[in-house]
């Protein structure tokens, strides 16, 4: 009999969340975010160095005889909720989420070990748009180096490893610095997109790159959802917050049934969406029913936190269109997200494949 996921956060949990939020509180602001963006060098590094070494959060997912936390899926996405609701220009999904279990999946320890310390930025070199049973590009290889060319590769300005799909199945470790990084335009500035080319750059075979791809995948769709649930939330919070500020015909906006009704319905929704996003970590950390609840959680999650960015930014009226107000870094994160490892049409298709609910 399957056990039903467990939906509350338990009190390690929310210690954890506690002190992400302080630490991001301090050290990312929203001036400075939309200042990072601005500039040539989008990633916080030294915000990342606190996250990863400081607290110990890039080895979350790596069992401690790997040097890693042993920690699971749930308190890694505890750590999303709080860096989705700053917008981090952090590479912590594509690190401590994706590039780790892909590493998992192989049983590199070596390198495994040097991501969980977070000394180390790994990024998996498949296109960011890639649904978790897609195909994916693969680089061709010819007397033991790797030729070819990968595009949308998310936050590989950043990494010092590059975990490359090879057209003989294999998953080659590659040192950034060997390779081409080029900057693509990203409609998300704070987790920048990058071409990757690869004239002869050697590699060293870490694994399979078939069921390490499909692992890391699996993982960071099920846990992205946790990000656009940190992003819907401070949506609605900030919005809430401001209508209750905000004075018209000497009353406070928030006063006027209308926009009590789009609030309360964008309520429901970032409820119901915390429920699917804690369901998707759970199942990854259980390992019960997990393709199913990560295609659930990301069919409803793209969607729910997209409204709430553009209703947070119709609400907030004139000075939600400037730039200097943060919202337009939310907005744009959520419409990234939404076709990240998956659109939501992608995994419904995919939920009615595993549920036996075909199409008429």
């Amino acid at each position: 009999m399957t056990q039903a996921p467990d939906l509350l956060y338990s009190e390690e949990e929310e210690a954890l969340r506690s002190a992400v939020r302080d630490l991001l509180t301090d050290h990312c602001p929203p001036a400075d975010v939309i200042a990072r963006a601005e500039s040539d060098t989008p990633h916080d590094l030294a915000l990342w160095k606190s996250l990863a070494e400081g607290m110990g959060l890039a080895g979350l997912l790596v069992p401690e005889e790997q040097g890693g936390q042993g920690a699971s899926a749930r308190e890694v996405a505890v750590v999303l909720e709080e860096l989705g609701r700053t917008v981090a220009p952090v590479p912590y999904l594509t690190s401590a989420v994706v590039a780790t279990e892909a590493l998992l999946a192989c049983g590199d320890d070596e390198l495994l070990g040097q991501l969980a310390s977070g000394r180390t930025i790994g990024a998996l070199a498949v296109g960011l748009h890639a649904a978790p049973g897609a195909t994916f590009k693969a680089v061709r290889r010819e007397n033991g180096l790797l030729h070819g060319e990968l595009a949308g590769i998310a936050d590989a300005a950043v990494a010092d490893v590059l975990l490359v799909p090879a057209e003989d199945g294999g998953l080659y470790a590659v040192a950034a610095d060997t390779a081409t990084v080029t900057p693509q335009i990203s409609l998300d500035l704070t987790r920048p997109l990058a071409t990757v080319r690869l004239e002869g750059a050697p590699g060293r075979r870490v694994g399979d790159a078939e069921p390490a791809v499909r692992r890391a995948l699996r993982a960071a769709a099920g846990l992205l959802a946790s990000e656009q649930l940190g992003v819907a939330d401070w949506a609605l919070t900030e919005t809430v917050r401001y209508l209750k500020e905000r004075k018209q015909f000497n009353r406070p906006v928030g006063g006027f049934q209308a926009l009590k009704h789009r609030l309360a319905q964008l309520w429901l929704e970032v409820v119901n969406l915390r429920a699917a996003a804690r369901a998707s970590a759970d199942a990854l950390a259980s390992g019960e029913d997990t393709d199913v609840s990560v295609a659930v959680a990301q069919a409803y999650a793209a969607p729910v936190a997209v409204h709430a960015a553009e209703e947070a930014l119709q609400l907030h009226g004139g000075i939600g269109m400037t730039w200097e107000h943060p919202i337009h870094l939310y907005l744009k994160r959520a419409k990234a997200d939404s076709i990240a490892y998956g659109t939501a049409g992608a995994h419904r298709e995919a939920l009615a494949g595993l549920v036996d609910l075909q199409a008429p």
